[in-house]
């Protein structure tokens, strides 16, 4: 693929409630945090994408609640509604075409003024399924039974991808919630939908995220260190559930492979030093390993025992805590993206990964991870 770079981020701090900050707020401070980092203004940006949703916004159009606050007054600007990964795609296609050089991309998630249940109940078929009332995490817990049935995987596997997690947030400014935890602390916490456990759920959480993306001419004239982006793709599975197996990712293995292939790699559990994926529930981070075949597959629990995902082992994976250390939905894989830039400039401070050239970053959009975007991002062109 033709070159482009990430050369700004900017991140508020996820939070349980900011009562004090309005989207626009959150988008002014993550968009002025990234223009720092890239040494640049607002004039140098050519296009702007804000990422949003209306159902969580509580507002119909709820790109405009954030447009000028993301420096978008005389610029062409564009809406994506989804997770943050997505509307990167959208802002780096863009770039790619040749009409602009830089573009801006936020997004932005207060879960506090949401009502989750009833937010994602909407999500489902409104003839048959949305009438039984249920919402993501009902869907979710049946999408890890399938899992955790067809590979053996085991609750106490699950639980210690929520220690890792919620230990690494504590390593992370930028993180809400980090803990230190036990495998044990995870399975006596409120069972919410069997299997999952309270602490097998990402928190509800305020937070925006804002990246630059440039071709390569414009990423040369500014101070930013450029993180190159090597392969992209997305992949949607099946909208009902009944036409797809809950039990593999089907899309994720598909976008996975297209993101490899973009970007030269053939092995990617060689290949790819690290990952930050996005974790909702403490099953999705080995489902979604294995899905991308950087864990072969229902071999994700006995890797993680192994110490494989640690900050320190051979394949760290969600290093800054990932969602189980806070979850700003619509922001939350483009969360992902920034801290995959961190990584790789060597940035991460605590939670910094020995190794850090080639690294992945993932978002979902959909129920129970109906569909899928992949990024490969790297040091080198």
């Amino acid at each position: 693929m033709d070159k482009a770079a990430i050369i700004g981020i900017g991140m508020t701090k996820i939070e349980a409630r900011r009562d004090d900050w309005t989207f626009a707020d959150m988008a002014f401070e993550a968009t002025r945090k990234a223009l720092e980092d890239a040494g640049m203004t607002i004039g140098d940006i050519d296009n702007v994408i804000t990422t949003s949703n209306d159902f969580w916004d509580g507002r119909t159009i709820s790109c405009m609640a954030v447009g000028d606050a993301s420096g978008a007054s005389d610029k062409n600007v564009s809406c994506v509604e989804g997770d943050g990964t997505f509307g990167a795609l959208y802002g780096l296609a863009r770039t790619l075409s040749g009409s602009y050089g830089t573009t801006l991309v936020t997004a932005h998630s207060k879960g506090s003024q949401s009502v989750s249940s009833l937010i994602t109940n909407a999500a489902f078929d409104p003839i048959y399924n949305r009438a039984l009332g249920l919402d993501m995490i009902g869907a979710c817990a049946l999408q890890a039974s399938a899992y955790m049935h067809r590979t053996g995987t085991t609750a106490r596997q699950l639980a210690q991808v929520s220690v890792k997690n919620h230990g690494n947030a504590l390593k992370n400014p930028v993180a809400q919630l980090g803990m230190k935890l036990s495998v044990d602390d995870v399975l006596k916490s409120e069972m919410i939908a069997d299997p999952l456990h309270k602490l097998d759920c990402s928190p509800v959480s305020d937070g925006c995220c804002a990246i630059i993306i440039a071709n390569e001419d414009r990423a040369k004239k500014y101070k930013g260190k450029p993180v190159w982006i090597k392969g992209v793709s997305m992949c949607a599975d099946a909208y009902f559930f009944g036409d797809r197996d809950l039990s593999t990712a089907a899309s994720l293995s598909k976008a996975a492979k297209q993101a490899f292939a973009q970007a030269g790699i053939n092995d990617p559990s060689s290949q790819i030093d690290f990952a930050e994926l996005y974790d909702a529930f403490s099953y999705q981070e080995l489902m979604w390993l294995e899905g991308m075949g950087l864990a072969g597959d229902g071999a994700a629990g006995k890797m993680l025992e192994e110490g494989a995902f640690d900050i320190g082992g051979k394949l760290p994976v969600n290093a800054s805590g990932g969602l189980l250390g806070g979850h700003a939905v619509i922001a939350a894989g483009l969360y992902r993206i920034a801290e995959v830039v961190r990584q790789i400039r060597g940035e991460a401070g605590a939670y910094q990964v020995k190794k850090a050239r080639t690294g992945l970053a993932h978002g979902v959009n959909g129920l129970a991870g109906q569909s899928h975007c992949v990024w490969i991002l790297g040091k080198d062109k």
